[in-house]
């Protein structure tokens, strides 16, 4: 019976190959690539969207007109730590300045005359 145990064990680890090296190299390498390239398309292009958010946040102030994430154009009566306060037609709003989407006038001068960099 112990005989059979023995036959049945995974025989000693062997020293690794030549060619064991270069494939485990190549998938390292790929691997690398992998990563390289999903930081430049993915996690690069949405830091610098966000950073470029909050500098748009930084730069509001009142009389600007602007339009929120649900789509509500106001105009900033008054700027707050974490919120903004929005007056559209004739309601007075208060939202967080992370709904705020983008500025389409600052004080009377309208981004329609700018080309779109889009």
């Amino acid at each position: 019976m112990f005989n059979a145990l023995l036959a049945q064990a995974t025989p000693p680890a062997q020293p690794m190959q030549q060619d064991d090296r270069a494939r485990m190299l190549s998938t390292v390498f790929m691997l690398g690539v992998m990563i390289f390239l999903f930081y430049f398309l993915a996690i690069r292009p949405q830091s610098k969207k966000a950073k470029e958010h909050a500098a748009m946040l930084k730069t509001v102030k009142p009389g600007d007109k602007v339009v929120t994430a649900s789509g509500i154009v106001g105009i900033v009566v008054a700027v707050k730590e974490r919120t903004i306060s929005l007056r559209s037609a004739e309601t007075k709003l208060e939202v967080l300045k992370s709904a705020i989407t983008e500025i389409s006038e600052r004080d009377g001068e309208s981004n329609e005359s700018k080309p779109n960099a889009s």
